[in-house]
C-alpha cells in the first residue's frame, strides 16, 4: 500500500459560524485537536491547511496556506495535494468531527486503481475522501478555468464512488458526514458525541 498523508482542512471562511471552526471548543478541546486525536497513527504524515497558521502552531504539525487564495474549497484541496509528501492523501474537513476509523480505512483500501475514492450520499463528500497526486493537475486546471466547485475536476479523473449502503456497513447512522456550520450544529454535535463516548 502507498504511504498516506492525512490532511485536515481548516481554511474555511466560517461565515455562518462567525469564527474559525477548527478552533471551536468541542468535547473540551479545539475541534481540530479532537479530530487529530481520532486520526492519530492513521497516516505516515499529518498536516493542516489553514490561512491562519498563527492560530494552529500549538498543534506542532506542518501548516500550509492556500496556494490560490480567494478561490475557496477547491484551492484548499489543491493545496492539500500539493503539500502532501505521499502518493495517497486522505482529506478531512475540520468541521466534520465524527471520525470513523474503520470507514476511513475502507476508503483507503479502495484506492488502488483509482485517482480518488469519494463517498456519495445525495451528493459527493469531497472532504471525507482519498485522493492520489494524479488529481493535482486536473484540480489546477479547474482552478485556472475559473471553476469554484470542488467536484469540477471529477470528470477528468478515475473516481471510485462509495454509496450510502456501503458507507452504512461501517457507519450505520452516517455520523461521519455530520457537518458543523452553525452554533446549533455545534450544540447538536456535542449531544451526539456524548452518546458515542
Amino acid at each position: 500500500m502507498d504511504k498516506l498523508s492525512v490532511v485536515i482542512q481548516a481554511g474555511g471562511a466560517s461565515t455562518r459560524m462567525g469564527r474559525d471552526k477548527g478552533l471551536l471548543p468541542f468535547q473540551g478541546q479545539p475541534l481540530v485537536e479532537y479530530i487529530l486525536d481520532k486520526v492519530e497513527g492513521l497516516g505516515d504524515e499529518t498536516l493542516i491547511i489553514t490561512n491562519h497558521p498563527e492560530n494552529y502552531q500549538r498543534f506542532g504539525l506542518p501548516l500550509h496556506g492556500d496556494i490560490y487564495p480567494g478561490v475557496g474549497a477547491l484551492s484548499g484541496l489543491y493545496s492539500a495535494l500539493y503539500h502532501a509528501q505521499h502518493e495517497l492523501c486522505l482529506v478531512l474537513a475540520c468541521d466534520m468531527p465524527f471520525v470513523n476509523r474503520p470507514l476511513l480505512e475502507h476508503l483507503i483500501a479502495l484506492a488502488p486503481g483509482h485517482d480518488a475514492v469519494v463517498p456519495r450520499l445525495e451528493y459527493a463528500k469531497p472532504f471525507r475522501s482519498v485522493y492520489r497526486r494524479t488529481c493535482l493537475e486536473p484540480v489546477r486546471e479547474a482552478i485556472e478555468r475559473g471553476e469554484r466547485r470542488v467536484i469540477s475536476f471529477f470528470d477528468r479523473v478515475s473516481i471510485r464512488f462509495v454509496g450510502k449502503s456501503e458507507l452504512q456497513r461501517y457507519d450505520p447512522q452516517l455520523r461521519s458526514f455530520f457537518n458543523i456550520n452553525t452554533p446549533q450544529d455545534l450544540a447538536e454535535a456535542e449531544s451526539l458525541a456524548a452518546e458515542v463516548e
